[in-house]
């Protein structure tokens, strides 16, 4: 409620509602001096307000409350035929989009409402497909930018080994600011990958070009680990650079069976993210995910699938794996322990906020 005083309406010491005589304002005046500052006063309210959170996907940027529930971590499409092979001549785009689209349309049947491509650049990423996926499916599709260094850095380009990272860096930011291979579509994440720890010389380059990059463009950072260490190094090198763990994601933390450094990891405030969710893993996950929520960290914790994954060089393909078994088998077993709060919060809001384009410093 704004004040009488603030809009501008005095009244003599005593003075009550209807007696004009000692009112300095008329009725009609005051009215409308009230509403002027009444309006002026939401309008600051307004223009002071925090602005929504956005995030970038293959048709532009939306609100991230707009996402709904998302699938963190998949595939359309993978090419392992290295980074000295790659070419846009393996593969025939009609195909992989329609072998992809009836498995995204299933996911978004079964409530789901966006789809992070974690595909980088030299091993078979391919905007112009997931834009026609996003448009035939009404989904919001994500994509990447950033080098993939794992598996011994055979899908690094020669470049990279060369350039420095702030070269990296400059690459990756010329992506999101002026779209990907001369498209409109611009990267909503920047996705690496690291061997085990201790990190090789090329994969700490990446990592550094990731930090050098979300300090320009506000993409958080989700990156293939190998293991814990390589986790806990990969962070060391984000704060030295003035990077906050909250931009981080570290992906295929399932595969490091020590618990504790994913709660080490929640404490420094990184994203702790659990994928590969199919058929037989769902009382794996289940637990991972109950020891981060007991260790007091569901608010750090992301869940995906890691499925789809048309292998381009294998006839049709190959075994395209659906995305189904999240929503049909994982989340009713999440449901028998966790409240539907703390499910929304896992698939819908930890999303938002993970995906949110906004520069994290750290302390």
């Amino acid at each position: 409620m704004v004040p009488l005083a603030t809009a501008g309406v005095t009244f003599s010491e005593g003075a009550e509602w209807g007696m004009s005589a000692e009112v300095k304002l008329s009725r009609r005046r005051f009215l409308a001096t009230a509403i002027s500052a009444l309006a002026g006063a939401a309008l600051t309210r307004e223009v002071t307000a925090a602005p929504k959170l956005s995030v970038m996907t293959v048709r532009g940027r939306i609100n991230a409350d707009q996402l709904g529930a998302t699938l963190m971590h998949e595939h359309v499409m993978v090419d392992f035929i290295g980074a000295d092979k790659v070419s846009r001549d393996r593969y025939d785009p009609e195909q992989v989009f329609t072998t992809a689209l009836p498995h995204l349309k299933r996911a978004a049947e079964l409530g789901c409402r966006a789809f992070v491509d974690c595909t980088p650049a030299w091993l078979g990423r391919d905007v112009s497909v997931l834009h026609r996926l996003s448009i035939a499916t009404g989904l919001n599709i994500v994509t990447n930018t950033g080098y993939y260094g794992a598996r011994k850095h055979v899908f690094v380009p020669a470049h990279a080994f060369k350039e420095s990272a702030a070269q990296l860096a400059g690459r990756w930011t010329r992506e999101f600011e002026r779209g990907i291979d001369g498209a409109k579509i611009k990267p909503g994440v920047i996705k690496i990958g690291v061997d085990a720890g201790p990190l090789s010389e090329i994969n700490a380059k990446l990592v550094a070009a990731a930090a050098l990059t979300h300090l320009r463009t506000g993409l958080t950072i989700g990156s293939h680990t190998g293991d814990g260490a390589a986790a806990m190094q990969q962070l060391d090198i984000l704060e030295r650079h003035g990077v906050s763990p909250k931009a981080f994601i570290w992906i295929h933390a399932q595969n490091e069976k020590d618990k504790e450094l994913h709660i080490r990891a929640a404490k420094r405030g990184c994203w702790v993210e659990f994928d590969g969710v199919n058929t037989g893993s769902v009382p794996r996950h289940l637990d991972l995910v109950k020891s981060l929520a007991d260790a007091g960290f569901p608010d750090h914790t992301l869940i995906s699938m890691d499925a789809g994954w048309y292998h381009i060089g294998e006839p049709g393909g190959g075994n395209y794996r659906g995305y189904e078994s999240l929503f049909t088998e994982f989340l009713p077993a999440l449901r028998r322990d966790f409240s539907e709060a703390q499910v929304k919060q896992l698939i819908v809001s930890n999303p938002q906020q993970a995906l949110a384009l906004r520069v994290r410093r750290g302390n």
